[in-house]
């Protein structure tokens, strides 16, 4: 685990605004799907980044970014976390979380000690299928618990499923949906199988564009907006 990789700038994570991107190594899902392999599976063949290093660096960068978005891999299990956005928040930069939502703890302490400000959740598949994304337990419970948790949390919020033939289908996204209704926001995402962790995965077609848009059309019953990305 630890800070793997720090990469520039970018508009496309956060929006409105130019965050730097930070990653994470280490994650408690191996989705065969995963576009971060590499993050997942050999975090270790990776060098840690100095915490201290990385925070000078935002330090200088703070006059043209708002904000830094944490990715992965899966952030929430560096029991570091916690403290180095505390140092990015007295930075005065504004901090964007993309999670799996499977650690609840963390999540609820990040957004209680307000060192989140926009929080992205992936939601991958129908919750019963969550066991069958890691060679390890999976308890969908939490994810349960953080989805419950974020009815009232008070930060910018929004949760994104990358659309995976096999994986996510019309009666996946009412599964779903039903779990979200309220939401204020449900990004769906093409699938870009070229880097998937799993040889079956980079060899699935993706979804043709019009069955996303029929996807986001029946998603649009539950939430307040439904955004389609990469088609």
């Amino acid at each position: 685990m630890g800070i793997k990789g720090f990469q520039g700038t970018s508009l496309l994570d956060f929006p409105g605004r130019i965050a730097s991107l930070v990653f994470w190594g280490g994650c408690n899902l191996t989705c065969p799907f995963c576009h971060n392999p590499a993050l997942v599976l050999a975090p270790e063949d990776y060098p840690d980044l100095d915490p201290d290093d990385l925070l000078a660096d935002l330090d200088a960068r703070k006059s043209f970014i708002d904000g830094i978005v944490v990715s992965g891999g899966e952030p929430t299990l560096d029991s570091s976390l916690p403290a180095f956005l505390e140092q990015v928040k007295a930075l005065g930069l504004a901090v964007k979380l993309d999670t799996n939502g499977l650690a609840p703890q963390v999540v609820d302490k990040l957004i209680d000690r307000q060192l989140v400000d926009y929080l992205a959740i992936d939601l991958k598949t129908s919750p019963e299928r969550y066991p069958e994304l890691h060679v390890g337990d999976v308890s969908v419970d939490r994810l349960l618990q953080t989805l419950h948790l974020c009815t009232q949390a008070q930060v910018k919020l929004e949760y994104r499923t990358t659309c995976v033939p096999g994986w996510v289908d019309e009666g996946d996204i009412h599964k779903l949906g039903a779990l979200i209704s309220g939401a204020p926001l449900w990004v769906l995402q093409q699938f870009h199988p070229a880097h998937s962790l799993c040889e079956t995965a980079r060899e699935t077609m993706p979804y043709p564009p019009e069955r996303i848009q029929a996807f986001a059309d029946h998603a649009s019953s539950y939430v307040k907006q439904v955004i389609v990305r990469g088609i």
